[in-house]
C-alpha cells in the first residue's frame, strides 16, 4: 500500500485475499510500503497500517515493523536500487533521459482535453541523439527517466481475468520510471522489489490490469522473470458508488473504535466479494483459509452493505461469548466500558464482578451486536439501582405489597432454579392470585421497580440477570420507600 492515509476496507480486503492466498499455500505474506511520492506520504501511516493489520489478526510474515531477510520494506530505502535497474535500461536503450520542463508537459495535457483525447506524452525526448543528451545534461538541465514502450505485447494470463493483454504503447506515452529527485515511479519500483524480493504471486486491485502488460515489458526489458498476477474486482457500496473516504466511516480504526470485532469485518469483505465455493455468514479466519479458491473470484465489482455489518457482528460476538477464553477478554472489556460509562452511579463493586458481568454476556448471547449495546440506556438497570417509590408503583397497581410478597416468595428457592422459562411461567401464577391487576400491568410494575425504566428486556430475564438477592433488595427498597 502507499502511505498517503489509513487502512481501510478496500485496503484490508487487498491486504486479507493476500495473506489467506499465501497461508492456504504454505507461503509468506509481505508487506512493502510505497513511499515515493515523498509529498504525499502522511506521517505515522505505515505504522496505523501494519498496526490496523495486527488488529485485523492477518499481519505479515515481513514487513517495516518486523523486518525479515528481503527489507528494507520501506520503498524509500531502496533507492539505490531502482537506480541501478534505471542505469541499465538506459544502457540497453529501452530507457532515455526526457528534459520535457512541467510547463510543457501542463500545455500538452491541456491540449488534449480541450480536443477531448486523453492525455498522453508524445515522446518528443525518445528520439534525441546521444550528443543531444549530452549537451543538455552539461547545462545543468533537470530530467526524468522514461521507459520506451513498445508494441506487440504478449499476453499473460491473470489469476483472475484469464487470458489478457493492453496494447499500452497505442494508447500511452513512455511512462516515467525514476524522477528528478531519484526515487521511482510505481511501474519501475514495483518490478525491481517483486524481483529482488523473490515474489512469486501479486494480488491487487483491478486498477492495475491495464498496466500489467507495461509492467511485463519492463520484466522482459529487464530480463527477469515475472510473479503470477491476479486482479481483484472493485470493492463498491450497495449501490455500486465508490467507498467514501471523506467522512471517515471506511477507515478501520472507525471500526475498532466502535467496537467492531475484527472477524466480523473480514467475514463481510469476503462474503460480498468472491473466491469461495458458496456465501455463508459466519466464517472464521481459518475458514477463510481452507475454503479459498483463487480461481473463484468472480470479475464483478464486489457490492458491500455495510448495513448488514451489525449482523455479522452479532454472530462472531456470540462465538467469542461462547469461548471461555475469549469471553474473559470481553468481561474486562465490559467492566471498563460500565466504569466509563456509569462510573461512581454503579449499584456498587458488586456489579463489576466477574461472575455479574459474565452472567450478563451469556444470558444476552445472541441479543446484542456489539458488546457497548450492554451499557446503552436500555441495560441501565444492570449497572444502576433504581430510584423508585412507592407511590410510583401505587399509580400502575393498588396490589403493590401482595404482588411484592408473591414475588419475593418466588425467589425463595434455589438459584440454580431461577431460569426465565420458569420465571415467567410463574409470574403469570402470581397475576392469577391478584384481583384486579392484569398481567401487562403487573409487568409494567415489576420491570419499573427493577430497573426505573418503562422499556427493556422481559422482567424474567431482567430478574435471572439480576440474581435473586439483587432483585430482592431492589423490590423491598421500592417498597418501603
Amino acid at each position: 500500500p502507499t502511505i498517503t492515509g489509513f487502512l481501510h476496507l478496500g485496503g484490508l480486503r487487498t491486504a486479507l485475499y493476500n495473506y489467506i492466498f499465501a497461508k492456504k499455500h504454505q507461503g509468506t505474506f509481505i508487506l512493502r510500503v510505497e513511499d515515493t511520492d515523498q509529498n504525499r506520504v502522511v506521517p505515522g501511516a505505515a505504522e496505523g497500517i501494519e498496526d490496523m493489520l495486527d488488529w485485523a489478526g492477518i499481519p505479515p510474515d515481513e514487513s517495516p515493523g518486523r523486518g525479515g531477510p528481503a527489507g528494507p520494506y520501506v520503498q524509500s530505502q531502496r533507492l539505490e536500487l531502482y537506480g541501478r535497474a534505471g542505469a541499465a535500461l538506459l544502457a540497453s536503450g529501452a530507457a532515455y533521459r526526457c528534459f520535457c520542463s512541467p510547463q510543457r508537459l501542463q500545455l500538452l495535457r491541456r491540449d488534449a482535453l480541450r480536443r477531448q483525447q486523453t492525455p498522453r506524452y508524445d515522446n518528443r525526448c525518445r528520439h534525441l541523439t546521444a550528443s543531444e543528451v549530452a549537451q543538455k545534461l552539461s547545462q545543468g538541465l533537470d530530467c526524468v527517466i522514461r521507459f520506451r514502450l513498445e508494441r506487440g505485447v504478449q499476453p499473460f494470463q491473470d489469476l483472475v481475468y484469464g487470458w489478457n493483454k493492453h496494447e499500452v504503447a497505442e494508447v500511452e506515452g513512455d511512462p516515467v520510471i525514476l524522477k528528478g529527485d531519484g526515487f521511482p515511479t510505481y511501474h519501475l519500483a514495483n518490478v525491481v522489489d517483486d524481483h529482488h524480493m523473490g515474489i512469486t504471486h501479486v494480488l491487487r486491485g483491478t486498477e492495475w490490469l491495464a498496466s500489467t502488460s507495461k509492467h511485463l515489458l519492463l520484466y522482459k526489458a529487464l530480463g527477469w522473470e515475472p510473479p503470477q498476477f491476479g486482479h481483484l474486482p472493485l470493492l463498491l457500496n450497495k449501490d455500486g458508488g465508490k467507498l467514501s473516504k471523506r467522512q471517515g466511516d471506511i477507515f478501520l480504526e472507525r471500526f475498532a473504535r466502535d467496537g467492531f470485532l475484527p472477524e466480523a469485518l473480514l467475514d463481510i469483505v469476503t462474503n460480498c466479494g468472491s473466491g469461495f465455493a458458496e456465501k455463508q455468514m459466519g466464517r472464521t479466519l481459518e475458514e477463510l483459509i481452507s475454503q479459498f479458491e483463487v480461481g473463484r473470484i468472480t470479475t464483478h465489482s464486489a457490492l458491500l452493505d455495510l448495513e448488514a455489518l451489525p449482523e455479522f457482528n452479532r454472530i462472531h460476538l456470540t462465538r467469542h461469548i461462547e469461548n471461555q477464553g475469549l469471553r474473559q477478554k470481553l468481561v474486562r472489556e465490559l467492566q471498563g466500558l460500565v466504569e466509563l460509562v456509569y462510573g461512581d452511579q454503579q449499584v456498587d463493586p458488586d456489579v463489576l464482578e466477574k461472575e455479574f458481568v459474565e452472567r450478563v454476556l451469556l444470558l444476552r448471547k445472541g441479543h446484542i451486536s456489539l458488546l457497548k449495546d450492554l451499557v446503552s440506556s436500555d441495560y441501565s438497570y444492570l449497572w444502576v439501582r433504581p430510584s423508585v417509590s412507592r407511590q410510583q408503583l401505587q399509580t400502575i397497581s393498588a396490589e403493590v405489597d401482595k404482588i411484592g410478597k408473591l414475588v419475593l416468595g418466588l425467589l425463595t428457592r434455589p438459584a440454580a432454579a431461577l431460569t426465565v422459562e420458569e420465571l415467567n411461567r410463574d409470574l403469570r401464577g402470581v397475576q392469577k392470585q391478584t384481583r384486579e391487576t392484569k398481567y401487562s400491568s403487573m409487568m409494567q410494575l415489576l420491570r419499573l421497580a427493577l430497573s426505573g425504566r418503562p422499556h427493556g428486556p422481559s422482567v424474567a430475564e431482567m430478574m435471572v440477570t439480576l440474581g435473586a438477592e439483587e432483585v430482592c433488595g431492589r423490590i423491598h427498597r421500592a417498597l418501603s420507600s
